[in-house]
């Protein structure tokens, strides 16, 4: 495992979905839709912005999932509108969002990078990440294309797979 990159990963997935579609997806509160239970978007006086308003450089972020008290904060660093979103994630992190128009799909390639190479680091961001991000992209192509949330949000069944 000598050139194993633990310091980034990226993953791709074809969706059956407009661009500007899967953008809002991520960057408003729609962002509940397949990945969180509760998500708010800040302005820069820490007021949520309106939830159809698309997050933009500057706001900031608070998250929280289902089954889990963990909260989430970071900040939108860059954000085009339409093909490209980023923001801090566990910790300092990045991740960032690229959709592309593909054969009548639209591609989402997430890349997270500037993970730390700590012991803690490389199991629970670099590994739980990729590993939670996996199940979030395929929920956030079957909740567009099919309707189908895969989430698990019966707390009488954790941890599973779909948590």
């Amino acid at each position: 495992m000598e050139n194993f990159d633990w310091t980034s990963f990226t993953l791709r997935i074809a969706i059956k979905a407009d661009m500007q579609t899967i953008y809002k997806a991520w960057a408003t509160k729609e962002i509940e839709k397949w990945f969180l239970s509760e998500a708010d978007y800040l302005a820069s006086d820490n007021q949520p912005i309106d939830a159809t308003q698309l997050a933009t450089v500057g706001h900031s972020y608070v998250w929280r999932w289902f089954l889990y008290n963990d909260v989430e904060k970071g900040q939108v660093t860059q954000a085009d509108g339409q093909t490209f979103f980023e923001f801090t994630f566990a910790g300092n992190c990045l991740v960032g969002i690229t959709l592309a128009q593909e054969n009548g799909y639209t591609v989402v390639t997430l890349t997270q990078k500037n993970i730390p190479t700590d012991d803690n680091s490389k199991k629970y961001i670099r590994l739980g990440c990729h590993g939670g991000w996996s199940f979030y992209l395929v929920n956030l192509k079957s909740v567009y294309e099919g309707g189908l949330d895969l989430r698990n949000k019966d707390n009488r069944f954790k941890p599973m797979l779909n948590n």
